[in-house]
């Protein structure tokens, strides 16, 4: 999966499954770019993840996430709920504003 953190007002950080990263995907009039200019960060393992993530709530950043894995370890960081899942052409995305 591949973390990029990005310096705004506050930090955003995008997240998404490796294999997802430069492609569009289309559903009706909705569209996901998972644009490697926004999502092409380090490539990290699970755990490695689920740390960022922890670390990343307690500095009060955004988070923008694309892709079953990622997904699932946000999930598992408690960063977002089943609820806050949208998918389009089945690809789940979250984005969380903390």
């Amino acid at each position: 999966m591949f973390v990029r953190i990005h310096n705004s007002y506050r930090l955003v950080v995008a997240i998404a499954d490796s294999d997802l990263v430069g492609k569009v995907f289309y559903e009706g009039k909705f569209q996901l770019d998972v644009k490697e200019n926004f999502y092409k960060g380090e490539e990290k393992s699970e755990d490695e993840l689920l740390k960022i993530m922890e670390d990343m709530v307690r500095e009060d950043a955004t988070f923008n996430i694309v892709g079953e894995n990622s997904i699932r370890v946000a999930l598992e960081a408690r960063i977002i709920c089943e609820e806050g899942i949208k998918k389009i052409q089945g690809i789940p995305f979250a984005l969380v504003l903390l």
